[in-house]
C-alpha cells in the first residue's frame, strides 16, 4: 500500500474512533477496523462522506429512529449489521 493510501486509511480510522459521542465511537470505530483495508476507493469515499454527518443524525439513522438519506442507506445498513454482530454485506 502506498504511503498516501496508508495515511488516508489512518486518518479515516481516527475519524471513526474519535467522533464526539461514545456511542458513535463504538459503532463506527470497530466497523472501520474491520472493513477499511478491504474497501474500494468508492466505498472509502462514501464512508468519508458519512463521517462528515452529525453524530446524532448518524445514530438515529443506524438505529432506525429516523430515515436515512437514500445514498447512505446501504452503507448505514452494513454498519448497523456490523454493530449488531451480523453478517457482512457479502456473506
Amino acid at each position: 500500500m502506498s504511503a498516501p493510501a496508508h495515511a488516508r486509511l489512518q486518518r479515516v480510522r481516527m475519524r471513526a474512533w474519535r467522533r464526539g459521542t461514545r456511542e458513535m465511537d463504538l459503532i463506527l470505530g470497530p466497523f472501520a477496523d474491520a472493513r477499511l483495508e478491504g474497501m474500494t476507493a468508492a466505498a472509502l469515499d462514501a464512508f468519508e462522506t458519512l463521517l462528515s454527518e452529525d453524530d446524532h443524525d448518524l445514530y438515529a439513522w443506524i438505529t432506525g429512529r429516523a430515515e436515512a438519506p437514500e445514498p447512505l442507506r446501504p452503507l448505514l445498513a452494513d454498519i448497523g449489521r456490523h454493530a449488531r454482530g451480523g453478517l457482512p454485506h457479502d456473506a
